[in-house]
């Protein structure tokens, strides 16, 4: 019997040779000292190509990944796909967050990782953890991903912050993708990996306000929670709720 037999395989074999394996894959935790951020292809012209997302969400959930640099001061890579075409630039809110992170403007590899100079900028960080976002999810993002996996990378693509065109294809284009052992994972999963501890530095002091600018959601609830403190007064019928 094959000693990978049940297991899940990539068709292509990839540069080893070898099958990618996604069951012989461990639980890995996230890692600030470890990681690198990678905003890959989040242009404004490709920005209408992710109709998997509310327009509005999909744009505040672009700048969340790419402020997760910020937050934990971590690498962080940039690379557009022929910017000067009707690809665009990044957005200026993304590019003002990073005016000395590296920028890789790629004029033909679709694949990022086909590119030297992307290949050089991530190798010179040192780092093996790639957290990676971009449009379109089944091209941009799942190129890389694959790529790195082959390259010995572990890979963390942020479902929220990767567009395409049909909800199939996100789909079909994740199933790929964590068949490698890419990990599928939220923008909250990521920072909250990343944190690891509320006590933490960066921990609630500095991630609760990040939270409420890029994660409402979950701001909402801190300011709830404020505003009960501050404010509140308990009501007839409310006593013994708690």
């Amino acid at each position: 019997m094959s000693p990978t037999a049940g297991f899940l395989e990539v068709n292509s074999p990839g540069l080893t040779g070898a099958p990618m394996v996604s069951n012989s894959v461990p639980f890995e935790r996230l890692d600030k000292d470890k990681a690198v951020l990678v905003i890959l292809d989040l242009q404004v012209g490709l920005y209408n190509l992710a109709r998997d997302w509310d327009a509005t969400l999909y744009r505040d959930n672009m700048i969340a990944h790419s402020a997760l640099g910020k937050l934990f001061n971590i690498p962080v890579v940039m690379s557009t796909s022929a910017q000067t075409g009707p690809n665009g630039p990044l957005p200026k809110e993304i590019l003002d967050m990073y005016p000395n992170a590296p920028l890789v403007k790629r004029n033909g590899e679709v694949d990022a990782w086909d590119n030297a100079e992307f290949r050089a900028a991530i190798e010179a960080t040192g780092r093996k953890q790639i957290i990676v976002a971009g449009i379109v999810t089944d091209v941009c993002t799942a190129f890389l991903a694959l790529s790195l996996r082959d390259a010995g990378y572990s890979v963390w693509a942020n479902i929220e912050a990767s567009g395409t065109t049909t909800a199939l294809i996100r789909d079909t284009a994740n199933a790929r993708m964590q068949s490698a052992g890419v990990h599928l994972v939220s923008l909250f999963a990521i920072v909250c990996d990343l944190m690891r501890d509320w006590r933490n530095k960066p921990g609630a002091e500095e991630i609760l306000p990040w939270l409420d600018q890029y994660m409402p959601a979950y701001g909402y609830v801190a300011r709830g929670h404020l505003a009960a403190i501050k404010n509140g007064t308990v009501i007839p019928g409310q006593a013994g709720l708690a």
